[in-house]
């Protein structure tokens, strides 16, 4: 049985425990307004640079190619790019994405490419030193991404990614991440970065049947917007899964402050239990005494 000056140090130490976790929700709270912010105001621009970009690509049809649109026959290797935190204490953020990229890799990209190398990039410190897949090699690793992230770091990625797409030795890039849809909710998503896809959303489907007049042509255009568009949909990524991050660490620093303080009401009830037994038994040793002295 615990004495009463262990459960007093454990009361103790418990409160130290909820009050850091408070700090860390605080602290989470104020990183989630601001991913929060960013990713809501990042969303449109690449949605609508990305519908505009492929129904350019349709007006030209046939006569227009780019080697970031060429779809490989024979794909040899594919680059998965896998986002993660640069802590833990988030909750089942890192564990998810490793679940649901460990999944895309076994389920459905060696089914698809029983032939083809996967390799991994990692991008986190998270990442780059938990995830691991014994069917995948690592390619490059991005530990510091979001140490300080920026556009210019989202770039350097991508100015990677697509050298190696350009040059041969990747034939398919997809990108595994969590995607933020709101506090409670981050889901496992994956896009493929390379080659571009083809994707209007349905409430832009009939609006592009318009003739319009492009300066100075359609294929400058998108030669020009073409590889600005691969860095914003990874910079979108990025601002997805910090969002997701912060969302998932206040939540769990909630609940564990939570649990903190249950636990402290709880400890406080057995140490005064224990006290009132501590005291009675006092009490009946003082009145045995007595009446043994008496006897």
């Amino acid at each position: 049985m615990a004495t009463l000056r262990d459960i007093r140090r454990r009361i103790s130490a418990v409160n130290n425990t909820a009050k850091i976790t408070q700090a860390m929700k605080m602290v989470s709270t104020a990183k989630l307004k601001r991913a929060q912010d960013a990713i809501l105001a990042a969303r449109p621009f690449a949605a609508k640079l990305g519908d505009i970009l492929m129904n350019l690509v349709d007006s030209i049809g046939e006569n227009y190619s780019h080697p970031l649109l060429e779809k490989r026959k024979n794909i040899k290797n594919i680059a998965v790019v896998v986002i993660a935190g640069d802590r833990g204490l988030c909750g089942s953020f890192n564990t998810a994405i490793f679940r649901s990229t460990n999944r895309l890799i076994n389920d459905e990209l060696k089914k698809e490419y029983p032939n083809a190398n996967i390799h991994l990039i990692p991008l986190g410190k998270k990442a780059a030193a938990s995830f691991k897949n014994p069917t995948a090699s690592l390619l490059k690793s991005f530990p510091q991404i979001f140490h300080s992230l920026q556009f210019e770091n989202a770039k350097e990625i991508t100015d990677y990614l697509t050298n190696e797409f350009t040059e041969g030795r990747i034939d398919k890039v997809i990108i595994s991440f969590n995607m933020f849809k709101n506090l409670l909710v981050q889901i496992p998503s994956t896009i493929t970065l390379l080659p571009l896809e083809q994707h209007v959303s349905d409430a832009n489907k009939t609006k592009f049947n318009i003739d319009y007049i492009f300066e100075p042509n359609q294929k400058d255009i998108l030669d020009e917007l073409l590889p600005r568009h691969i860095d914003i949909q990874l910079w979108r990524t990025l601002l997805e899964s910090n969002a997701a991050e912060q969302a998932s660490r206040r939540m769990a620093m909630e609940n564990a402050t939570k649990n903190a303080k249950d636990l402290v009401q709880y400890l406080e009830l057995v140490f005064n239990k224990e006290r009132q037994a501590t005291i009675t038994r006092e009490m009946l040793e003082i009145v045995g005494g007595a009446n043994a002295q008496k006897g």
